[in-house]
């Protein structure tokens, strides 16, 4: 079995030329972030997580169907009672004779932070742009996107990393003017500068606590199953068992009360039940949140809900909005990244090619775009939509089916969510896992006009948007109330 722990090992015993073309792929991805597997610091993204852990999965997955069958009897597997048993209460263990892993050394000795600087992150944006194919739009977002850093503050003039950030901006200006007449580039950093650059992201970590706490916030004051709230205690008695999270933590305190909720609550509910917590400890996680949240005053996405702050700090708010335009201005209002949105109405009214415009502006101007057309498929009514809204993009794809990993993309449309078979916890969990990628749902209608499935999806999301009556979209989000556009025109 093929783990993070173990993969130089184990990855030495294989042929990487016999591998599929995607696993050679994710096998020089992974010497490339580690550094050969020396500096395992970037394994703390969760984007960069998630695509070494689907390789792993993979690799494992394909090293057990390339090995010799042996006829060993199948063992009767017993299926497995119901039950709300939970993991033993978690005692810290000492660890003195085990020794620590490359990344776990990496992030002791990293600046433990609530929220890393945005001038790091425009860094690490950068390095992992390394060998990668990008279109001349990928790369004028993402100078729109270090520019508007600067201007708002967020990155300063006196950053310890301002050299750096000029180098980037420079390169990005230069693949963009050789790319004057559109098409496409592979993006190439220097050894030097790519050693350089990953030494200074390794500087920041952020804690193993804070990610806990965003995800049990996530889940206070809904409707969870048991469990939900019992993968997540595990995956907390986890690092504590790991020695991921120890008593020295900023926030022991609240990783200890956090256990003990959980802990109670999966006892109280064997299926399902409302997660709550007092007021005090609430206020006291969400503090925690808001201060990393807002270190920079300028330029937030959002504050976390039950905060308690002074009305002087909140006139002083800048929040980070995506700069919709036009008609989309009109309708929708002007959110953050990382909204959600819904549109509904009866078929042949006109919803699915509101969806296919909005996705076309989206990656013109904001983004790259995945539009998964599970209900009608990849045809030629498809075409038809992308041919008379004119919004064919490289940075539009199209798939019939869900991806398994959604890292690359900035919006994602679902059409439908009907058809895919999601239910309101799928969404929320892919909202979990990507929490700065925008969801736009597409649902079916009944015979009345209402969307198909639970009042959840509704509450859940910043935009509900209806197509009434042929043609016409109005919307009753919480950006633009009674926005309105006409579809065909």
């Amino acid at each position: 079995m093929i783990t993070i722990s173990n993969y130089y090992t184990e990855k030495n015993k294989l042929d990487k030329k016999s591998l599929p073309e995607t696993l050679q792929k994710s096998w020089d991805f992974i010497d490339e972030v580690t550094t050969g597997g020396s500096d395992w610091s970037l394994y703390e993204d969760d984007d960069i997580k998630a695509v070494i852990d689907l390789y792993i999965k993979k690799l494992n997955g394909f090293v057990a169907d390339s090995s010799p069958r042996t006829s060993k009897p199948k063992r009767e597997v017993k299926p497995k009672a119901k039950t709300n048993k939970v993991a033993k209460p978690v005692t810290p263990k000492k660890v003195i004779d085990k020794k620590p892993t490359s990344r776990e050394l990496a992030y002791r000795k990293a600046n433990k932070v609530e929220r890393l600087s945005d001038d790091l992150k425009m860094i690490k944006r950068f390095v992992l742009m390394h060998e990668k194919v990008k279109t001349q739009n990928q790369i004028r977002l993402f100078i729109n996107a270090l520019q508007k850093a600067i201007i708002e503050k967020r990155i300063k003039k006196l950053s310890p990393f301002s050299r750096e950030i000029v180098e980037i901006q420079e390169a990005l200006i230069n693949l963009h003017t050789r790319m004057a007449n559109g098409g496409s580039i592979q993006v190439e950093i220097s050894e030097k500068k790519r050693t350089k650059y990953l030494t200074l992201i390794g500087k920041q970590a952020e804690l193993h606590s804070v990610k806990f706490i965003k995800s049990y916030i996530n889940l206070q004051g809904k409707k969870i199953d048991n469990v939900k709230a019992k993968r997540l205690y595990n995956r907390v008695a986890n690092a504590v068992n790991n020695g991921k999270l120890t008593k020295k933590d900023k926030y022991w305190n609240e990783i200890e009360n956090i256990l003990s909720t959980l802990k109670s609550f999966v006892k109280k509910n064997v299926e399902h039940g409302e997660l709550l917590v007092s007021s005090k400890e609430l206020n006291g996680l969400n503090s925690i949140l808001s201060e990393c949240a807002c270190e920079h005053i300028n330029g937030v996405q959002s504050v976390p809900r039950n905060t308690i702050m002074s009305s002087t700090e909140i006139v002083n708010l800048s929040f980070n909005k995506l700069g919709f335009k036009g008609k989309w201005l009109n309708l929708i209002g002007d959110p953050s990244s990382g909204f959600t949105a819904m549109i509904f109405g009866k078929p042949k009214m006109g919803k699915s090619y509101l969806a296919v415009d909005f996705a076309g502006y989206l990656a013109r101007n904001h983004g790259t775009v995945l539009y998964v057309a599970r209900e009608e498929g990849i045809d030629d009514t498809l075409q038809q939509k992308l041919k008379d809204k004119n919004v064919a993009h490289p940075d539009l794809y199209v798939s019939d089916y869900l991806p398994t990993d959604l890292s690359k993309y900035d919006f994602v449309f679902l059409d439908s969510v009907n058809k895919l078979a999601l239910s309101p916890e799928d969404l929320e969990e892919l909202k979990h896992s990507y929490p700065e990628t925008s969801f736009v749902y597409i649902f079916q209608t009944t015979k009345m006009g209402n969307f198909r499935g639970g009042n959840e999806f509704q509450h859940d999301v910043d935009v509900v948007i209806e197509v009434p009556e042929k043609g016409v979209a109005t919307q009753f989000g919480r950006f633009n109330q009674g926005g309105e556009i006409n579809i065909f025109s």
